[in-house]
This record gives C-alpha cells, structure tokens and sequence, in this order.
C-alpha cells in the first residue's frame, strides 16, 4: 500500500483516500459479475436476474453523537441503505438486513430509541428488516454502537453513477451542508445561530418520480454522503471521462449552513449529506425531471447546477460568477464519524 503501512483515519472518510484504499486493497476480492460488480466502485452492485436486476448494497454506520438535529444514527443507517439501492434505480426494496455491534455499558433506553427510530424509517421507505445479528464488545473496545445494513430489491433497469456525457444536465435535489454541519455543530456543541438540522431522509420515493418524468433520460445518480456534492461530482466526471462545470450561485445552501461554513471555515460543498441525490439528466429531459422533484415534499429545493462538457476531462470547474476556478476533491472527510 503506497504511502504508510498503518491505515489513517482520512482514508475511511470519502475522497480520493478512500477510493486509493479500496483500490489498493479491497478490489483484490473483486470477481467478475454478469452487471455491476465491486470494480465499478458504485453505490452498490446489479446481477442481472432474468429481465431484471438484482440491486445489493451494504453500509456501516458510525456517528458521533449518536443523536443528533434531525435523526440519529438507527434513521441514518436504515436511510442510507435505502438512498444506496435508490441511485442504482432500485426504489422498491425488498428487504434490509441489521447489524449491531453494542458495547457493554450501553444505555437500553437509547438502544431501544435507536430501534424505534430504524423502525420508524423503515415504514417510511416501505422497506423492512428482515434478519439481523447482535455483537455486544467489552467496554471501551468499542465506541458505543455499530450498525452495519444491508438491501437488496429488484429493478427494471439500473442507473450507474457513469453514465454522463458531455450536454447533460446535473440536478441536486436539495440544499447542501445540512448532515455535516448539524452532526458537528452537536458534537461540539457549537453555540451558531439558525437551526442546523440534518437532512437525513430516504430518497426512493423522489427518486421514483425522478426516474417516471426523467425515463432513459436520466443517466447517472450519486448520493453526496461522504466528501459531499464535491466529491460525487469528481467521481462522476472521472468515471464517465468528462468535465462537470458547476454554477456556484446555483448550489442551494441554507443561510445557517453558509454562516456555519464561514464561520469554521468549512465549504458547504465539501460536507456530507445524508437526504440528497446529485442526477444526471439528457438536456431534453432536465425541467421536466426538475419540476417533477421539486413537487415532491423532498425536493422543493431542487436545482440545476451544473453542466457535463469536454473540458478538462475528470474535473469539476467552479464558476463563481466573476470567474472560473477547478474545485479540488477533498482527500479525506473534513469532519470523521458522520455517516
């Protein structure tokens, strides 16, 4: 492994660290696939079943706090396994699967909150859990709980996060900044005004919609979790080999995110999301796929920010209104244990 023989903790945090990691290490278990398969680095993998897909995803959640503005980490857990089968065009899933590794001294009260919020969730994605497993480590080898989901379900086509090319469009389908900066902002028990609150919600119902208005139109889907709308545009320029310019005054931001981000010196751009996708749309297909999100409670706040191009293939060019600059992807997250 190039660079240290110890793992760091930027390389479990999204960015190019992370992708170097897995690369390096995680893609030796790779085995070809009749679809999408652990090589394509994607939100997930796609077994062709018949004439359909078998969509399989799988994530591991740890936050601190573990209760935060908006959710807590049960919410987050089930969310982001269900936003992961959403940007493969998978929004009926069939079944979750839950992990959970406790450490001894863990409060019962908070486990059993944390249940009710995944069961909460779970009802509002019309996804259920339908096997788990319980690990409890001795105390203080473990930093509260773990939770490692899984989803499977099926779909008529899938939606890879490389299918851009130069024209189409880039939807983002709501305010950026919220997750991170809410998580951190309760961490540190910042005193900032506004009301930071994270947007941690599942996507497949807006994405159903999304795929109805946008149909073969709609070509390439990201959820901006770690590394934030900066990172999955850099993935998607590069796998898809074009260049992305983004429209800075576009980007929507709530004033508390942006005061927040002045403040700590933090780009919005760069901060995780956990209720947002990032779509790639044909250019003929881009208001209507737009308005149909923006009817949809989730997506009131969706904007077209950016255009795919050949310029500077791999990149993503900021245009902030008086200039253009290249938006650099952040190596490792900004703020650890968020997601």
């Amino acid at each position: 492994m190039s660079g240290s023989d110890r793992i760091s903790i930027e390389q479990g945090a999204g960015g190019r660290a992370m992708r170097a990691l897995i690369e390096e290490v995680f893609l030796g278990l790779a085995s070809p696939v009749d679809g999408i398969g652990l090589t394509a680095l994607d939100d997930g993998a796609a077994i062709r079943v018949g004439d359909r897909w078998l969509v399989i995803t799988t994530d591991s959640h740890v936050v601190k706090p573990i209760f935060f503005p908006g959710g807590d980490i049960g919410r987050l857990a089930v969310c982001g396994t269900v936003n992961d089968l959403a940007m493969m065009g998978a929004t009926e899933p069939i079944g979750l699967t839950c992990a959970a590794v406790i450490e001894e001294g863990f409060s019962r009260a908070e486990l059993l909150r944390i249940r009710d919020s995944m069961k909460a969730a779970c009802e509002e994605a019309g996804a259920p859990i339908v096997t788990g497993d319980t690990k409890v480590m001795g105390r203080g080898e473990l930093d509260g709980i773990v939770l490692n989901t899984a989803g499977v379900a099926l779909a008529p086509r899938v939606v890879s996060d490389a299918g851009l090319r130069p024209g189409d469009r880039i939807i983002v389908t709501g305010t950026v900044g919220d997750h991170g900066l809410a998580v951190l902002s309760r961490r540190h028990e910042l005193k900032l005004e506004g009301d930071l609150c994270s947007d941690v919600a599942p996507l497949n119902g807006l994405v159903r919609v999304a795929l109805a208005a946008g149909g073969d139109g709609l070509v390439a889907m990201k959820d901006p979790t770690r590394g934030g709308l900066a990172s999955a545009l850099h993935e998607m320029a590069h796998k898809a080999g074009v260049g992305i310019v983004l429209e800075e005054a576009a980007v929507p931001v709530t004033p508390e995110v942006r005061a927040a981000g002045e403040l700590l010196g933090i780009d919005p751009l760069n901060v995780a999301n956990e209720g947002k996708a990032v779509i790639g749309v044909r250019a003929e297909v881009a208001e209507r796929v737009l308005q149909a999100i923006q009817a949809h409670p989730l997506g009131r706040r969706a904007a077209i920010v950016g255009t795919a191009g050949t310029e500077r293939p791999g990149s993503v060019i900021l245009d902030t209104g008086v200039g253009r600059r290249l938006l650099s992807e952040p190596v490792g997250e900004l703020l650890p244990r968020i997601c």
